[in-house]
């Protein structure tokens, strides 16, 4: 067929993706609130399946909430759904892209997950019939380095998606960022519409935001020698929560920090370190522990909620929860008394 793969016989991981699809379409299921490279990653596997002859609907839960991702979304063109507005039924097949079962930030869909495109530390693996899973700074340099190892054309709107993805999931390559990373951005950018990109960077607010960093200017503390932490006010969304974390870790006193906002019935965090020794995901994983919900992620990027919570016993799992974050970024600094 005309979309067939090079070289069959030499089989790639994608064609090992490829071998485990048995319908004629796909669902492609993002984390929640998807950000920039999970909809890049989303994006450029839908061009890699209909190049294959596959059909694929990209789906997610929640909200994208940022202006940057949203101007992204709209600029290509791209079709998303909510999982809310899509009917799946239990023999669909699911690929998880920049998520894995297990985060408390993917929703369980009653679909079969077949597949898992990831770069976070690794779940429970044994009901995927593939995953690729690895220590790279960005999802979206997985599904670039598919296109290269398969030869597959690479269109400018996919280059554009991909740079961009790359960009900001590694913060213009300065964290968790790998050689391979670094190798992927620069030949996809080769290829993007840069004035599309510039267009994505210039639309990073709305009015809106401003409240949220009022409410962390307004809340932070320093504790110790540089731990920040900020409550940023109720109902924050879960993009600003990751851009103020980043905004507060942006302050020559602090290495390690963490936001939080009381948000859909539970507590929700998002935490960052530049901290060699203080692992952002398992310190609030550990933080977590015993409380409905979870929490994990990257060494140096990670996030969390507890479910289930009124706004008052919030403030009381916030104030436990501080005190265990700072207990832990203390015993691996030795600064924090």
């Amino acid at each position: 067929m005309p979309g067939e793969i090079k070289n069959m016989e030499s089989e790639t991981a994608l064609t090992r993706l490829f071998a485990v699809i048995t319908k004629p379409r796909v669902f492609i299921q993002t984390h929640n609130y998807p950000d920039q490279d999970a909809l890049a990653s989303a994006y450029g596997l839908q061009e890699l399946l209909r190049y294959r002859g596959i059909d694929s609907v990209i789906c997610y839960q929640g909200d994208i909430d940022k202006a940057n991702t949203i101007t992204m979304t709209e600029t290509l063109g791209l079709e998303v759904f909510d999982v809310d507005d899509l009917q799946i039924r239990e023999d669909d097949e699911i690929i998880l892209v920049d998520g894995q079962k297990g985060n408390v930030n993917l929703e369980e869909l009653v679909g079969n997950e077949i597949a898992c495109i990831d770069h976070h530390p690794m779940q429970d693996i044994s009901t995927y019939r593939f995953y690729d899973i690895r220590k790279v700074g960005a999802c979206a340099t997985i599904i670039a380095e598919y296109f290269l190892e398969n030869e597959i054309p690479v269109s400018r709107n996919v280059a554009t998606a991909l740079s961009y993805g790359i960009k900001m999931d590694t913060a213009n390559l300065m964290r968790q960022t790998t050689v391979t990373d670094i190798d992927m951005f620069c030949t996809m950018y080769k290829m993007a519409d840069i004035a599309m990109i510039c267009k994505f960077e210039s639309h990073s607010l709305i009015l809106n935001d401003l409240d949220a960093y009022r409410e962390a200017l307004k809340d932070l503390k320093i504790y110790g020698q540089s731990i920040g932490m900020a409550n940023v006010g109720a109902d924050c969304s879960e993009a600003m929560m990751g851009t103020l974390s980043d905004f507060i870790m942006s302050l020559d006193e602090v290495d390690f920090s963490v936001v939080y906002s009381y948000r859909a019935g539970g507590l929700k965090l998002s935490v960052r370190s530049e901290i060699e020794n203080a692992d952002a995901g398992v310190i609030v994983r550990r933080a977590l522990a015993g409380y409905p919900g979870g929490g994990g992620g990257h060494a140096r990027m990670a996030g969390g909620f507890v479910a289930n919570l009124t706004e008052e016993q919030a403030e009381e799992t916030e104030y436990i929860v501080k005190e265990r974050i700072i207990k832990m970024v203390g015993e691996c600094t030795n600064t924090v008394k």
